[in-house]
């Protein structure tokens, strides 16, 4: 699919948050401190569609394509920068219908190509999600064993693991 990005995902409930803070940081994850999001979700026949918010930087439209499985989950996306979001959600509200809107404060942090969520959103609770972003063509050998490691270092139990998106469980 050309244009897209791609990488690996998985979600899963936090019960401890401040305990999965302290052990990515001891890995050596660098701390980006905490967004406040605010992603309004459209009904979309293909993938999903989502609005993001997240002041003081710019809005983006991101569409993407993730099947809903619980474990690491390959993501399709596609993100572009928009210039008047409050415009684009009357138009895309009127003309696909807002399907559900999710409000996060999320923890930022890096290490290495992998993106660590720690994530409160309203009405669902915390939650710590990995992405780790394809760095190059072909397999996703590298980030999977970087998902894994995290996994194992975070204490990421297969029980814990959520299948659906946040929109999904709100909805």
């Amino acid at each position: 699919m050309p244009g897209k990005e791609r990488n690996l995902e998985v979600k899963a409930v936090d019960p401890d948050p401040q305990a999965t803070l302290q052990a990515a940081l001891e890995l050596g994850a660098e701390d980006h401190g905490v967004l406040h999001q605010r992603d309004t979700y459209f009904h979309s026949v293909i993938s999903r569609l989502k609005l993001r918010e997240a002041p003081p930087r710019p809005a983006e439209l991101i569409a993407y394509d993730r099947a809903d499985l619980a474990g690491p989950t390959v993501s399709l996306y596609r993100v572009v920068a928009v210039a008047d979001h409050l415009a684009l959600i009357d138009a895309l509200s009127d003309s696909l219908g807002v399907r559900c809107v999710v409000e996060k404060a999320r923890r930022l942090l890096l290490w290495h190509n992998v993106r660590i969520h720690l994530d409160r959103v309203s009405g669902l609770g915390h939650f710590v999600e990995l992405e780790a972003v394809a760095t190059a063509p072909g397999g996703l050998v590298v980030e999977r064993d970087r998902v894994e490691q995290l996994r194992q270092v975070l204490g990421i139990a297969d029980e814990r693991l959520v299948s659906r998106g946040y929109a999904d469980m709100l909805a």
